[in-house]
């Protein structure tokens, strides 16, 4: 499973936003039928993890957090507290509860960013953040990749 792109959207007054056709193509193609929803951790966006992802990467969270250890499980309480199941509507559309638009400063347009197997959404204003400049960017992949491969 596969989301790529850099898609522009608008929410409606109740908060709900349409999930663009190729992501929703994505999805159906894989099976999926529910997206969990939550802040991400490092940037000020939020993301669409398909339900088989989420329980892939909460499997790999449990397997390092033990359930003698209170830090680890005031770690896992937050981050589990904070996400949200969602379940797209027969139009492909699906809610943005307030306190979610809230933290990640969305007002009324949003940029969906295909994130390998996760989906971000950004407010627009802000979708510039997560990107660096072209020849910055060409340097840091080539300096990855070189790495990556020797």
């Amino acid at each position: 499973m596969r989301f790529l792109g850099n898609i522009e959207a608008k929410i409606d007054a109740k908060g709900r936003a349409f999930l663009p056709a190729a992501f929703r193509k994505v999805l159906q193609a894989s099976g999926e039928e529910s997206l969990v929803m939550r802040k991400d951790v490092h940037q000020n966006c939020l993301v669409l993890y398909p339900e088989s992802v989420w329980n892939r990467r909460m499997d790999a969270m449990l397997e390092k957090i033990s359930e003698w250890d209170d830090e680890g499980q005031q770690v896992l309480r937050q981050y589990v507290s904070e996400a949200e199941v969602l379940t797209l509507d027969g139009n492909g559309r699906f809610l943005i509860q307030r306190r979610y638009l809230q933290m990640a400063d969305i007002v009324q347009s949003i940029r969906f960013i295909g994130m390998n197997d996760v989906i971000e959404i950004w407010a627009s204003e802000k979708a510039a953040a997560p990107f660096m400049p072209q020849q910055e960017f060409a340097a840091k992949l080539k300096a990855i990749m070189t790495t990556a491969t020797t």
